[in-house]
């Protein structure tokens, strides 16, 4: 591929919900440029795009992938996300560092919610947007009704730039609104348009939306708006420039149409791109901080300025090993050469630069200011750091990723592979910020969390496929603590005397509650009834009874411990006496002050539509939450609650289905509570029966 001026560039995501067709127009966009050679096709998984075996047996995209372009000059670099919500984290990092997207909607379902997801991403990102209205020869496809719905959710700058020609399976073509003219396609040769005159029905058909596009054209030039409101109609070239200037300031939102399976409607799709996405210079300049001065500086799109670029993406590679991808925002990468790593204060050497066609590398000399590129075996590198020239440093604001929020707890397959299931799942934490591992000291799991079933299921698919590590998923256990209620005065007396030396300890101990401390320890001997060695002794005999409870085997917390009397025999007392006769004291000290279960509580945040607050609130009081408040926030509500941890392990699947998956949600630990007596009863009997049937 040639090199071009970073003005000649177009970044652009195609975003949209789950099953839109996003993958399928990326094909279609890539065979009509002449990429490939043959139209790839979702169900038959030999698309560029999805290349991951993972995506072929499921048919849905999992990963961002990338894949470049050249139309009439212009380079187009095409960035497919996912559309499913498992996978946010590939859209936000797309996001990050695309200048435009591209929201591919599906002609019979219209407007759904992760169309109103990508839009919302997009707002946040300041991004252009084009909408390309897809599957136009489906039963049931109406461009008019999928119009509208886009125009109540997302406002009346949406305007359509081709109609269709024909509906469902009679869908042939579309009229082109700037040029005036009707464009059709013979089935199976998507390649070759055929432009022709409007005939009098076409023309009435498209005179009140070539109005429109006119009026919202004309109002970003004075000279435009001047001529539109003398009568005047503008010309092609006239509408062309109104376009392109509203697209990049955000006040037009094109809408094109067409059927990416037939290949019918992507040319003029192209060309649009090409006209009025912005460039990298579009854009304008990218702010950061300097890492010396903390001061916020700029970098200009342009390769005259100093080295700068943000790595959006890590993949681990079979053949080439962990590779980094990155976009260059100034300056110009060289292979074989070296960046700074501002984030990490250590300098990486760059071997070969790649430039990356779905799961193809190309080799490259050099990556200039607005394009990406890739390269491997980078050591100190990772997703949202910034490489940058060292004599002129800057780091890039991180991209937020949501947090996870669907937990399971991993076993191995096979004993002896827990060494394997940290190094794969550390590695595959590198190419996705919205999973995070974990080990729970009170149940001693590995806990994985994600942002759903589907996204765990693919992740433990890859440390198969990739890491040859086989393991199971589990509902993690509760963490639950136990505690006292009451005051006890006890007695631990071990005695052994049965053939040689024999063993002596003695211990009075008081237990009683201390709700601000996990443990504390006194020694108030007088009189030397135990001498000063052996009560560390008693103490670590102490520290070690209440990793295991008397209630159902869980850690002890919240307690005072008193060792007040005892005794001991100078020849047969030692450390090991004294520490088991500290231990007896325990059992039976805490099991006589009124013991109680203790559960994790969480503070959870839902983030819903009005309409589903009645039904939200329901389902958080049935799981024996307690609402704290309620607020609005942007068109939505946010609810603040206090939940069981034991009640939240489904909630990611419980609110989607409550919410048709417009609600999200976050939380964290917020303290530990009594669990009610009914529960605590059947946690209690659960525990008797696993460790009768462990004896």
């Amino acid at each position: 591929m040639k090199k071009y001026a970073t003005t000649d560039i177009r970044n652009i995501a195609l975003v949209g919900h789950g099953g839109a067709g996003k993958t399928s127009v990326a094909e279609a966009m890539l065979y009509d440029a002449g990429v490939t050679e043959r139209l790839g096709r979702t169900n038959d998984g030999n698309t560029v795009m999805d290349h991951d075996p993972e995506e072929i047996r499921r048919q849905v995209s999992i990963n961002a992938s990338i894949a470049p372009l050249e139309w009439h000059g212009t380079k187009i670099n095409l960035v497919d996300t996912p559309g499913y919500f498992d996978f946010v984290a590939e859209v936000k990092s797309s996001l990050r560092v695309v200048d435009s997207v591209l929201v591919v909607v599906d002609a019979v379902s219209g407007v759904e919610v992760g169309t109103e997801l990508v839009w919302k991403y997009a707002e946040e990102n300041g991004l252009a947007r084009i909408i390309y209205i897809s599957k136009l020869d489906r039963e049931n496809a109406s461009f008019e009704k999928c119009l509208a719905h886009l125009q109540q959710a997302f406002g009346r700058q949406l305007v359509p730039v081709t109609l269709p020609i024909g509906a469902e399976g009679g869908f042939r073509g579309v009229i082109d609104l700037i040029e005036g003219k009707a464009l059709t396609w013979e089935e199976g040769k998507g390649r070759d348009v055929r432009p022709a005159p409007l005939s009098p029905e076409q023309e009435a058909a498209a005179t009140p939306h070539r109005d429109s596009l006119a009026e919202v054209a004309a109002e970003t030039d004075d000279e435009l708006i001047m001529k539109y409101l003398d009568g005047e109609a503008l010309t092609p070239d006239e509408l062309r420039r109104g376009i392109r200037a509203g697209v990049i300031a955000g006040k037009l939102v094109p809408v094109l149409c067409g059927s990416a399976l037939k290949n019918f409607g992507l040319q003029p799709l192209l060309d649009l791109i090409r006209l009025a996405a912005p460039s990298p210079v579009d854009r304008g300049p990218v702010r950061g901080t300097n890492p010396k001065t903390k001061a916020e500086e700029e970098r200009p799109s342009s390769e005259d300025a100093p080295f700068s670029a943000f790595v959006f993406k890590t993949m681990a590679d079979p053949y080439v090993g962990k590779l980094t991808l990155f976009r260059v925002y100034s300056g110009a990468l060289s292979s074989d050469s070296q960046a700074f790593n501002s984030v990490r204060g250590k300098t990486e050497r760059i071997g070969q630069l790649f430039l990356i066609r779905g799961k193809h590398q190309e080799p490259v000399a050099r990556v200039g200011a607005g394009d990406f590129g890739a390269v491997a075996k980078l050591t100190e590198t990772s997703t949202g750091d910034t490489l940058c020239d060292e004599q002129n440093p800057i780091v890039f604001p991180q991209t937020e990723y949501p947090s996870p929020v669907f937990q399971v707890a991993v076993e191995p397959k096979a004993k002896g592979d827990e060494e394997k299931i940290g190094l794969a799942l550390s590695r595959l934490r590198e190419e996705d910020p919205t999973l995070s591992v974990r080990k729970e000291t009170g149940t001693n799991e590995t806990i994985l969390a994600g942002m759903g079933e589907l996204h765990l299921d693919v992740t433990t698919e890859r440390m198969k496929r990739k890491f040859g590590v086989d393991v199971v998923l589990k509902t993690p256990k509760v963490p639950y603590k136990e505690t006292i209620r009451g005051t006890v005065k006890v007695e631990g007396k071990y005695k052994k005397q049965s053939g040689g030396r024999g063993q002596y300890g003695h211990v009075w101990i008081e237990f009683s509650p201390e709700p601000e401390q996990d443990f504390v320890f006194e020694e108030k001997i007088f009189g030397g009834a135990v001498p000063k060695q052996y009560v560390p002794a008693v103490e670590k005999g102490l520290r070690e009874a209440k990793e295991e409870g008397v209630l159902a085997g869980y850690p002890v917390t919240n307690f005072k411990a008193v060792l007040y009397d005892g005794s001991y025999h100078t020849v047969d007392s030692s450390e090991m006496a004294f520490k088991i006769a500290a231990s007896m004291a325990f059992k039976k000290g805490i099991m006589d002050a009124k013991p109680v279960l203790l559960e994790p509580i969480m503070n959870v945040s839902v983030l819903i539509p009005d309409a589903f607050m009645g039904d939200v609130i329901g389902d958080l009081n049935r799981k024996r939450g307690r609402i704290l408040g309620m607020e609005p926030e942007g068109a939505g509500q946010r609810v603040r609650a206090l939940v069981p941890l034991a009640e939240m392990f489904t909630y990611a699947i419980d609110l989607r289905s409550i919410t048709q998956g417009r609600g999200t949600f976050s939380m964290e630990f917020d303290h530990y509570e009594e669990v009610p007596a009914h529960i605590a009863q059947a946690i209690i009997e659960k525990h008797a029966v696993e460790k009768k049937d462990e004896g």
